[in-house]
């Protein structure tokens, strides 16, 4: 009998809601929702935002949340179908022929000619093709395993198009078909997540067998509440205030905006350096936790002065290392005001930082659609005004169709 886990079903919106917090998981009711309509209606859900959002986490957490195994499918470039599927174990395969030639020669000795020899072995091709030198891969352990699972199928948007044509019979129907032994049928559904960093276009195929949800930052007071339930330590003013910082910081357009994991990375790195109060220095020392590139990080040099006070004064251009004890003005890496790339506001760029307007403005939500491939644009692919929370966007069972 296969296991049950514990407590596998949700009995509501609200019991996802709090058994996903009770996993360190903050949801908000739309995204509750989606994963309560999953679980009942057997339908994968299909995640799409910028990376660091939470969309692989969420299905770690369901996985946590319903006692189910998890499976993981890491989706790359050039992938084939044996990564996602199956492989036959052509070692072990061998290693049997060997074992077994005795049994073969027996089985051959009163063939009369070749063919009739060559006919016997054949009759014996579906010992050595048949679940014993079956080795699968994570879809095909989701679909026949007989414990529960979650499978996630991470960043499907780098995989190949072909990997999502083999998808397409696993989403549909749960089963996966070996052309050498059968078709396999789950037994108990999978929870199917995938999630996509929106570096292309999913099929449409893809999107119609799947629940859709657009997941983007959280609002302030949600990525404030994440940032308390990981008990990072750093005292709660100090914390709201980084919360802002960040949030600013991704409004600059960077090559990488810190994700929600880096915030509460961040938030760690200063509670371990006792810091109780943020000044513009120790953020500067610091930032490297949540900015990856050299060039994002000397973009956010010149702006944390007025993201920790935004009645702050800014330096002159060229003075913003002085928050390291520097007095050059050269610029870095090649990247002076010829690159077409200002650092801040000092150098062509007047209105980026704008104080307490860009400060109201960044609860704005859809605020960083623009800079994602597919995203909508006015005209005919703009979208009505979502509600507040993490999800930008819902799937099509409410009633709002992406279009792009």
């Amino acid at each position: 009998m296969p296991a049950t886990p514990p407590n596998p079903e949700f009995g509501s919106v609200d019991d996802v809601v709090e058994r996903f917090a009770a996993h360190g998981y903050i949801a908000d009711r739309r995204l509750a929702t989606t994963v309560f309509l999953q679980t009942r209606l057997d339908k994968p859900v299909l995640l799409e935002g910028p990376a660091g959002v939470g969309k692989t986490e969420l299905a770690k957490t369901l996985a946590a949340a319903t006692g189910r195994r998890l499976l993981r499918l890491q989706c790359y470039e050039g992938q084939d179908e044996s990564r996602a599927l199956y492989e036959w174990d052509y070692g072990k395969q061998l290693l049997y022929t060997q074992m077994l030639r005795n049994k073969i020669g027996d089985l051959t000795a009163d063939a009369p000619d070749l063919a009739s020899a060559v006919r016997r072995i054949e009759e014996q091709d579906s010992v050595f093709f048949s679940d014993r030198f079956l080795a699968p891969r994570p879809l095909l352990d989701a679909v026949r395993g007989e414990q529960p699972a979650v499978l996630l199928i991470d960043e499907v948007d780098r995989a190949d198009e072909a990997l999502e044509a083999v998808l397409l019979e696993c989403l549909a129907e749960y089963q996966v078909s070996v052309p050498e032994i059968g078709t396999y049928t789950a037994k108990i559904p999978p929870y199917v997540v995938l999630t996509s960093n929106n570096t292309r276009d999913l099929s449409a195929a893809l999107k119609r067998r799947c629940l859709h949800l657009f997941l983007d930052y959280p609002d302030a007071e949600r990525e404030l509440e994440i940032v308390r339930t990981k008990d990072t330590g750093l005292p709660e003013a100090a914390a709201r205030r980084l919360v802002e910082v960040v949030r600013g910081l991704r409004e600059l357009q960077l090559r990488k905006n810190p994700s929600i994991s880096e915030t509460v990375d961040w938030a760690r790195t200063l509670a371990v350096l006792g810091v109780d109060e943020l000044d513009p220095a120790v953020l500067a020392d610091t930032a490297n936790v949540v900015l990856k590139y050299e060039r994002d990080l000397h973009r956010a040099l010149d702006v944390l002065p007025r993201l920790v006070d935004p009645n702050r004064t800014v330096p002159e251009p060229g003075h913003h290392h002085d928050l390291h004890g520097h007095h050059h003005g050269h610029h870095h890496d090649g990247h002076g005001p010829h690159d077409g790339h200002p650092h801040g506001p000092g150098h062509g760029q007047p209105d980026e930082i704008d104080g307490r307007e860009v400060r109201a403005a960044k609860d704005r939500q859809g605020r960083h659609d623009e800079g994602y491939y597919g995203a909508p644009g006015p005209g005919p692919t703009h979208r009505p005004t979502p509600g507040a929370g993490q999800g930008a966007r819902s799937f099509a069972a409410f009633g709002r169709r992406r279009t792009d």
